[in-house]
């Protein structure tokens, strides 16, 4: 029997420009970076990784990404939710406005949500009475991050709610389960994986954003400072060593953070497949 052709290359050819491309594209920038931080010496390294400013701003990054992750997980499967399982006026429009923040260029997105936000915004305006300042402050911050985020959440979860049979909730309803059972038993578990990936997506976006963050932010050190603002200041200064330390150390949590991530990903796969089994 004569051998098959095939259209796509074989395994080992595959892999080899797979191996390749993501050297050239990844590793070798990644290990660039390394290389660069460890000019300083151990000593110039914990001197940078103690100042109390860089700190400040790494904390104020990973934490904000955090939460704004966390809020978009919750909304966005919402807002999944209403798109696949509803029928209503507009919503060819609201599919299409989930994507903008992919269009919208962020120092835009960042010019606006100040604009709107600061004490002279219309909205900010509502609020400066009530004592709430959003502009300029870490809430800013986490907006701005929420707005960037919400389109990696809505279009992880939309495909796998768009394949969940409605048969397993009407099979669930038969055999007795309130919706809330039939909400947390069923119908989590199996979206669980792509929750966990579009959280992982949005957190790793606003742990690097820049553009739409440095408007709102306010850059007030120790308080609205981001790490990537003190990787931009240090090349300013010509500290290229400097900011490939900063970007280090927020790679390497980031990456840790990651790990983690997938490492609860692939134990929810594994059970989500052993439960439909």
């Amino acid at each position: 029997m004569s051998q098959r052709s095939r259209v796509l290359p074989g395994f080992g050819l595959s892999l080899g420009f797979t191996l390749a491309y993501l050297s050239l594209i990844v590793l070798i920038p990644l290990s660039a970076v390394f290389i660069k931080s460890l000019g300083v010496g151990w000593d110039g390294l914990w001197e940078i990784l103690s100042s109390e400013r860089i700190l400040k701003s790494l904390q104020l990054s990973f934490t904000t990404a955090l939460i704004a992750a966390l809020i978009n997980v919750i909304f966005g499967f919402l807002l999944a939710w209403c798109l696949v399982r509803y029928s209503f006026p507009g919503k060819r429009i609201v599919d299409a406005l989930v994507d903008l923040p992919f269009a919208l260029p962020t120092a835009v997105a960042g010019i606006a949500l100040t604009s709107l936000y600061a004490s002279t915004g219309w909205i900010g305006q509502l609020l400066e009475p009530l004592g709430i300042k959003i502009a300029y402050t870490s809430l800013g911050i986490t907006l701005a991050l929420i707005f960037i985020g919400i389109p990696f959440v809505v279009r992880t979860v939309q495909p796998v709610l768009s394949d969940l049979e409605t048969e397993l909730e009407e099979a669930a309803s038969a055999l007795g389960a309130n919706r809330f059972q039939i909400v947390t038993k069923i119908i989590l578990p199996i979206l669980f994986p792509a929750l966990l990936t579009g959280f992982a997506l949005a957190f790793a976006r606003g742990v690097g954003e820049y553009g739409s963050v440095i408007f709102i932010a306010g850059n007030i050190p120790y308080e609205t400072e981001i790490a990537p603002l003190m990787i931009i200041t240090r090349l300013e200064e010509y500290d290229y060593a400097g900011a490939t330390t900063i970007a280090v150390v927020m790679l390497i949590i980031s990456f840790f953070i990651l790990f983690l991530i997938n490492l609860v990903q692939a134990w929810a796969s594994r059970r989500t497949g052993r439960t439909a089994r």
